[in-house]
């Protein structure tokens, strides 16, 4: 089964080139550039391509004219995801504009001295949405595998400076557990991604779109445990020059050993379903994401 592993694409002197269009020109030409780009992906990268029709095509239920459209439309989003990024979080002169819903659930969770888990997906621009989240007034500790490849690493945080808020890398000796736990201790919100596991990984099976899926067990096993606060959050592009920036009331799902994860992906399935329902083109997932949802591993 072809699976995600963990590593994102591109190369450094692609970087470097979108880099300088956006310090001499602005963002208005990097997307015109991003356009010619987005060409030579959706032409050539048939790997990712297929799963991603599949996904407009059986999954939205799109016609084949319209779900060709939005493959190119996706990757075309991805691009300027990344763009975005490096103008924000870089200081570069920008007219970017944002709408926020439900950031005063983030604010009482705040106040409450709770800490809690912000559980997102690979949907719309999660680093927009950790920048965003510097307007609140506690410490923050992005969980995520570095799947990065290390030059492309170093060069993008030349440029945009090292994120403000602490990364706890996923690694195989579980370090991480121990770095989560001391920051819930400490009342810190924990960032995550549930929509993305590596093989071998523990799973639990969760029905989007109709179909069964697998999801990394992860985040909804440690929410369980700690009963800490789960807030789902989301930022996503609206107009080339705005976002709109999502977060759902907190719940705490009850401590079981069975019942509480369960509970937790079913609701994080209808949440992305809901923001897939208004912005389908903007989730970037470029695997067989259904494939093998029956089985659960234990």
């Amino acid at each position: 089964m072809p699976s995600w592993q963990g590593r994102s694409r591109g190369n450094k002197t692609g970087f470097r080139i979108f880099v300088w269009v956006l310090r001499t020109g602005g963002v208005r030409p990097a997307y015109f550039l991003l356009a010619l780009v987005s060409i030579y992906y959706f032409l050539f990268s048939w790997r990712s391509s297929r799963f991603l029709y599949a996904y407009f095509h059986r999954r939205l239920g799109y016609s084949a004219a319209r779900s060709v459209i939005s493959l190119y439309k996706n990757y075309y989003r991805f691009g300027q995801t990344i763009i975005d990024r490096v103008v924000i979080m870089s200081g570069i002169p920008h007219h970017f504009s944002f709408d926020f819903d439900g950031e005063e659930y983030l604010n009482q969770m705040v106040e409450g001295k709770q800490g809690g888990l912000l559980l997102s997906a690979h949907i719309g621009n999660w680093e927009i949405a950790g920048h965003l989240l510097q307007r609140l007034n506690t410490k923050m500790n992005i969980v995520m595998f570095d799947g990065e490849q290390s030059h492309i690493k170093e060069y993008m945080e030349s440029v945009t400076g090292q994120r403000s808020a602490r990364i706890i890398l996923i690694r195989d000796d579980l370090s991480h557990i121990y770095a989560i736990q001391e920051a819930l201790k400490n009342n810190e919100f924990i960032c995550m991604h549930a929509d993305r596991f590596l093989e071998g990984n523990k799973t639990l099976c969760g029905k989007l779109l109709g179909e069964p899926a697998r999801f990394p067990a992860g985040p909804f096993v440690l929410a369980n445990i700690f009963s800490m606060p789960v807030s789902y959050v989301f930022a996503m592009k609206e107009t080339a020059l705005h976002y709109h920036f999502y977060a759902s009331a907190p719940k705490i799902y009850a401590r079981s050993k069975s019942g509480g994860p369960e509970d937790m992906l079913n609701d994080f399935c209808k949440q992305m379903e809901t923001v897939i329902g208004k912005y389908p083109v903007q989730w970037y997932n470029y695997y067989d994401f259904w494939a093998g949802g029956i089985a659960v591993d234990s």
